[in-house]
């Protein structure tokens, strides 16, 4: 901020038609003289000012040292729009009015036509004060100027230590209570308790301009935006390497705007659930799912994804033969068996049925033995008449693991809810969670997801210790071909329950392959393969059976992309990172007060930029 004098008059003076009054800045030394504390000491008719955000701070700082609040009056503006004449006065200015009709409580009120005011005209590209009232009729105090509305304001690091205190679910009495002791004490803020709430309060709200239910609602039925969808870029490198499975859910959660919330879920090289984007819509009809799948396509530069699983929807299924055409489609099977209580509890016999039901879906492996197995069990229980069952049936092919196991799923089975697309979100958000707190939400999710194990390895170890569990046995062996038969026993409850498995192996192509179908649906080599390797004189995996997508060593560049959600607090280089934020913060909030701070704060920038590019370049000779 610049303030100039143009002349000496007296302060105290009005000036009746600014229009008449001409200012001129002061030449030579007696200007350059002015010191700092002269100029902010009060204003003086005369004063130039580059911009009436400058005129306005300039006045604001006068008045919290003096002791009163600041409030703006009668603003006049040209043809084109651009202010030409305003009034800053003391709040306390004006006749107090009084709404109340119970003259016995009349509303309270802090006017009391005070006369203090400045006004400011345009002259050229500046803001000049053509006349000055600096006396109160009232009591101003300086030590108490802190608690005036219009001097409180909370600084970048206030605002920014009250949100991630409140993400940490710290109670806005002990964020206030640290701001306090940190400064010192009390009198050293310049806002108290309640801007903190206001603040935190404010942050809550939708930015949709919308606060309740109904209003959300209208919005989406009346505004152009009526789904959403966002991918961040760490999801769109990592879609370039896991796109051969994902799963696509909207019947995880529907939030508290009835907007059913649809993620985008892969695995990664461990084996773990990472989120390929995510969308809120406005309904689950064809042409929503049709445009979200377009949408998405389009940001993942339309690869399309080899297999996808999602649940028992028509709309979905037609959208997915739009938009997907040669993708995989399965239903998930967790979402099918959630739904036995509802459609089979009515018969007597439900114990027995659903027993029958889950040993011919997974039990049975092949295609024939399922189908064998599920018309006995509609046979046996006089279930024909059921229409879901025959509904699942005729579209078997979508759901089956014997119908679905030959592709590769990168491990998604829906047969436990941990396994389930549903539990990427669990602990995160909920049927209540509002669209401002599920942004944030959704950030957590993602930093907490984004650090990897060594799952998969594991994995491969259980099958390991499960094969001595394995009896395999030589059926028949012609040329390079050996076809096994493996006996497992694995123990379900209190029984010992015994399964046999095929295994085909072809020693001179190094093809394996077993009928439990572990690796095409896992991408892990099942115990029942791994039992055999010995028998036909192999004693390592075949490197065509240790999938790339599983390797440790394998560098995918989404590793590399850093995101808001990145746990990189602990490294040299985010330590100093921070440290050097922290300085920012006090130049920025500075800068931004006027148009010549942030122009002196900018040239410096620039300046200290091309010096660090020196210096960098310098190195790399």
């Amino acid at each position: 901020m610049e303030a100039h004098l143009s002349s000496d008059n007296d302060v105290q003076q009005e000036v009746s038609d600014e229009d008449d009054f001409i200012a001129e800045k002061v030449e030579g030394d007696s200007a350059n003289q002015l010191t700092e504390k002269q100029i902010l000491l009060q204003p003086m008719k005369g004063m130039l000012f580059d911009s009436e955000d400058d005129a306005i701070s300039f006045y604001k700082n006068y008045a919290k040292k003096i002791g009163f609040c600041v409030t703006k009056r009668g603003c006049k503006k040209n043809e084109d729009g651009k202010v030409r004449y305003f009034t800053l006065a003391c709040s306390r200015q004006g006749k107090a009015q009084y709404t109340s009709k119970d003259t016995f409580k009349p509303n309270p009120s802090t006017r009391m036509q005070c006369p203090a005011k400045v006004n400011f005209y345009l002259q050229g590209e500046e803001f000049c004060i053509s006349s000055v009232t600096l006396d109160h009729n009232h009591v101003v105090s300086p030590n108490k100027a802190r608690f005036l509305r219009c001097h409180k304001k909370l600084d970048v690091h206030a605002k920014r230590r009250l949100e991630l205190n409140d993400q940490a679910g710290i109670h806005i009495n002990k964020s206030f209570g640290s701001l306090v002791m940190q400064v010192g004490g009390y009198e050293n803020l310049e806002f108290g308790e309640k801007e903190c709430r206001n603040y935190l309060q404010d942050v809550r709200k939708l930015k949709l301009g919308a606060g309740d239910t109904y209003a959300i609602n209208q919005y989406f039925l009346h505004c152009r935006l009526r789904n959403v969808l966002w991918v961040d870029a760490r999801s769109r490198a990592t879609y370039e390497f896991f796109s051969d499975a994902v799963t696509f859910d909207t019947t995880y959660l529907t939030n508290k705007y009835h907007m059913p919330f649809a993620p985008f879920v892969g695995v990664n090289h461990h084996g773990e659930s990472v989120l390929l984007g995510c969308g809120l819509l406005s309904n689950e009809d064809t042409d929503t799912l049709v445009w979200l799948f377009k949408a998405w396509l389009s940001c993942m530069l339309n690869k399309a994804p080899n297999a996808i699983i999602t649940d028992q929807c028509k709309a979905m299924q037609n959208a997915i033969e739009v938009v997907f055409p040669d993708a995989r489609h399965r239903w998930c099977l967790w979402h099918i068996m959630k739904k036995l209580p509802e459609k089979l509890g009515g018969y007597t016999k439900y114990d027995d049925i659903r027993i029958t039901l889950l040993n011919v879906i997974y039990d049975l492996l092949s295609k024939d033995d399922f189908d064998k197995g599920w018309i006995n069990m509609i046979d046996g229980f006089g279930l024909h008449d059921n229409e879901w069952l025959g509904g699942l049936y005729d579209d078997r092919h979508l759901w089956a693991p014997a119908y679905v196991k030959d592709t590769f799923w990168a491990g998604m089975s829906s047969t436990q809810r941990s396994e389930s697309v549903n539990a990427f979100f669990d602990g995160y958000v909920n049927s209540t969670t509002t669209l401002k707190q599920f942004v944030d939400q959704y950030d957590s999710a993602l930093r907490d997801k984004a650090t990897y194990t060594n799952a998969k390895f594991k994995e491969f170890q259980d099958e390991l210790r499960g094969k001595i569990y394995c009896y395999p046995n030589c059926l028949e062996k012609e040329g390079s071909n050996c076809t096994f038969k493996v006996r497992e026993d694995r123990k379900d409850g209190e029984k010992m329950v015994v399964s046999e498995f095929i295994v085909l192996f072809n020693k001179k192509e190094g093809d394996m392959r077993c009928e439990c179908r572990r690796f095409e649906f896992r991408g892990i080599l099942c115990r029942h393969i791994l039992s055999t390797l010995p028998l036909v004189g192999t004693t390592e995996v075949p490197p065509k059976y240790i999938l790339q997508r599983w390797r440790k060593d394998f560098k995918r560049k989404h590793t590399f992309i850093k995101c808001s959600y990145d746990n990189q607090l602990d490294t040299p280089v985010m330590k100093r990172y921070d440290n050097l934020c922290k300085h920012f913060s006090e130049v920025a909030e500075n800068g931004s007060g006027s148009d010549t701070l942030y122009n002196l704060v900018i040239h410096g920038l620039n300046e200290l930029k091309i010096k660090i590019f020196a210096h960098q370049d310098s190195q790399e000779i």
